[in-house]
């Protein structure tokens, strides 16, 4: 059993700053990435970024320069630093770990935290 638990969203007005975490717990093995996900009503989920357990990172273009994502191998837990925030990075942010078992990639998802950005 996997879980993963978020925290961190919340309301912040528009150039604010949130910090997301998520903590993987269970029989989990390797985790291979570890990032976040964004879901905003009427949109497809987007990638926002991820990061591989070598610290190599990946991250939307909309959110390059404003994001940084981190981890902490060791306590299994990812982090999404958010700094001048817009409007349209409202959305529920979902972890998501990616953790490879012989030659299969299993995806695992949190519940989603929801960030709003009022203007």
């Amino acid at each position: 059993q996997v879980q993963l638990v978020e925290s961190g969203g919340g309301l912040v007005q528009v150039g604010g700053s949130l910090i997301l975490s998520c903590a993987a717990s269970g029989t989990i093995g390797t985790i291979n990435r570890m990032g976040w996900y964004r879901q905003a009503p009427g949109r497809q989920r987007e990638l926002v970024a991820d990061i591989t357990s070598g610290g190599t990172t990946n991250y939307a273009d909309s959110v390059k320069g404003r994001f940084t994502i981190s981890r902490d191998n060791a306590k299994k837990v990812v982090y999404l630093r958010m700094n001048s925030l817009k409007p349209e990075d409202t959305g529920v942010y979902l972890c998501n770990i990616k953790v490879v078992r012989w030659t299969t990639t299993y995806d695992y998802w949190g519940q989603g935290t929801q960030v709003t950005v009022s203007s």
